[in-house]
């Protein structure tokens, strides 16, 4: 429930607080007074779009603030944390800012939002009907809505099936679609991929193949090359002919020296013993030269065997990767899709099995949520009729036509409110047979009819009685203290008989200084609201005979709201 909301420099309101409490409250004033300008604030709050011609001349920011009670609101006190605000005490400060160069910017529990999701954490908060959502309660879409919310949450559970099998049945159909306009593409990808696994498998590589056999050519290329080169090098270790000086011997030499000499200096024993070791290694390393070389015999058949293998290796790397192991990775891939692309008839015999089952199921659905709409609009048609006998409206007929149409996303009824306004006058629907009064009447008529199933606290009207007047505005007033008892009510309105049922009366004081206009909001006491009453009656404010008429309005109202 909103506790209060500041408005500051916006309009013609310079600055001005404006507190609220549970029942109907009423706001009146003079015609160009800026009554308006607390819808609008309270629009600001809920994220409407901002004008910055709204915005006080003279003044940089126009600012409002407003204060929630969300104690009982856990869904809004829930969206305000996941928007970064915080609740204190049980309560969510709410502000906008909307400058003269046409900036604004948004606060939700003292952080700053986006205004689009400041939208999206009061939409839970306040519905505000006005004239432009008469127009809006002419769309079937919004006239559906409205019907599926009487429906409660049996009718919502119905529509909730209908929606997910409506969803999933469109995915299956997309699918199958897909798969059979694809059909030929996939055709053709698997008969691609078939063929480049069967030259892989024809091949049979093994991973790191390719690396190996490169190796084992290269040696095979240059095996006279290698095997001169490795003679060579083991005679200069370890020669054949006893007076070469090769590596070993001289080794040796110098380590016999250094033994000789050992006695005299210990240093001298350990350069000997290094060089015995040296000896040992020369020894072996002569030895492995010597049956490197052994090894390297020529084998032009083997040769050639390898060359024709890595050929055909390297045909399959020129097209299913850079590597040997490339090609095999590129064939598990292809193995899988193939299975899948094998698999196209099964698919589409599946999808379309699946699909006939969905619209079986579709068609129950939409059959229970059909039923419960009927059911709905009568109930909702016989109240909603029954309130507009309330609002001197005794000969009106409203009706709910629930029509069949084909299947879309909220199920295969066309829904539209209906208005025989008067005795012998056929059901219209209601852009066609309803005045601007008569439309207003209906309206709030399915506001109270639909009040014990919002989930909205506060609903806001701004002048929705106009073109109502006389009785018709009395049972204006009643219905709307009714819808108070139930919700939080806040209405702009020119109509006497509306706000003497009010049990809050603001009165928008507009004051001139003859250069600055500005306005003001003061709650009235029951003196001051006598006068206001009076002043709407007949334009005087002193008139003893309006000032009588007012009260009378007041007494019957008060009578009204007591039963």
């Amino acid at each position: 429930m909103l506790e209060e909301i500041r408005i500051s420099q916006l309009g013609v309101i310079e600055s001005s607080t404006l507190e609220l409490g549970p029942g109907l409250t009423v706001i009146t004033g003079e015609t160009g007074a800026g009554k308006t300008m607390v819808v609008t604030a309270l629009g600001l709050l809920l994220g409407a779009r901002a004008d910055s011609g709204a915005v006080r001349t003279g003044a940089r920011t126009a600012r409002v603030e407003g204060v929630v009670d969300a104690s009982d609101l856990g869904a809004f006190a829930a969206a305000v944390d996941a928007a970064g605000g915080e609740v204190e005490d049980g309560r969510v400060v709410l502000a906008r800012n909307l400058s003269a160069e046409g900036r604004s910017r948004a606060f939700v529990g003292g952080a700053s939002v986006p205004v689009a999701k400041l939208a999206d954490v009061t939409q839970v908060l306040v519905a505000v009907h006005g004239q432009s959502d008469q127009h809006r309660l002419l769309q079937q879409r919004a006239q559906r809505e409205a019907l599926d919310r009487f429906g409660g949450g049996p009718l919502a559970a119905l529509l909730e099936t209908y929606s997910d099998l409506f969803q999933r049945l469109r995915a299956t159909e997309r699918e199958l679609d897909e798969v059979v306009a694809t059909a030929r593409e996939r055709a053709r990808e698997a008969d691609v991929l078939r063929f480049g696994l069967g030259e892989i498998e024809a091949v049979d590589p093994v991973s790191g193949e390719d690396l190996a056999l490169a190796a084992e050519e290269s040696r095979l290329g240059f095996a006279d090359t290698l095997r001169t080169a490795a003679e060579s090098a083991r005679e200069s270790l370890s020669s054949d002919d006893p007076t070469a000086d090769d590596a070993l011997s001289t080794t040796s030499a110098a380590r016999t020296r250094l033994e000789a000499v050992r006695e005299h200096d210990a240093e001298a024993g350990e350069l000997a013993d290094r060089l015995a070791e040296v000896t040992y290694l020369l020894s072996d390393v002569a030895a492995d030269v010597a049956s490197y070389a052994s090894r390297l015999e020529t084998d032009p058949q083997r040769l050639a065997a390898v060359s024709e293998r890595r050929a055909a290796l390297t045909a399959l790397t020129r097209k299913y990767g850079e590597t040997i192991d490339d090609v095999l990775a590129w064939a598990q891939v292809s193995a899988a899709r193939l299975l899948d692309l094998d698999g196209t008839d099964e698919r589409i015999a599946a999808l379309r099995a699946e699909q006939e089952t969905l619209e079986s199921e579709l068609t129950v659905a939409a059959e229970a949520l059909s039923a419960a709409r009927v059911e709905a609009a009568e109930r909702l048609s016989r109240q909603v009729t029954e309130e507009l006998g309330l609002l001197a409206m005794p000969d009106a007929v409203f009706d709910i036509s629930v029509a069949r149409s084909g299947f879309t996303a909220s199920g295969v009824d066309e829904i539209e409110f209906l208005l025989a306004a008067n005795v012998g006058s056929g059901p219209r629907p209601l852009h066609k047979g309803a005045s601007g009064g008569e439309l207003s009447r209906v309206m709030l008529a399915v506001e109270v009819a639909l009040a014990g199933t919002s989930p909205v606290p506060t609903f806001v009207f701004d002048e929705v009685d106009a073109g109502v007047g006389g009785a018709a505005a009395v049972e204006v007033g009643r219905r709307l203290a009714q819808l108070a008892r139930t919700a939080q009510v806040l209405v702009v309105t020119h109509l006497p008989q509306v706000a003497a049922y009010a049990d809050r009366h603001v009165l928008v004081v507009k004051s001139d200084d003859g250069s600055v206009t500005s306005s003001g909001l003061r709650v009235l006491d029951d003196e001051s609201r006598e006068r206001e009453l009076s002043r709407m009656l007949a334009g005087l404010a002193d008139s003893d005979t309006a000032l009588a008429h007012a009260r009378e309005l007041l007494q019957v109202a008060q009578a009204a709201r007591a039963q």
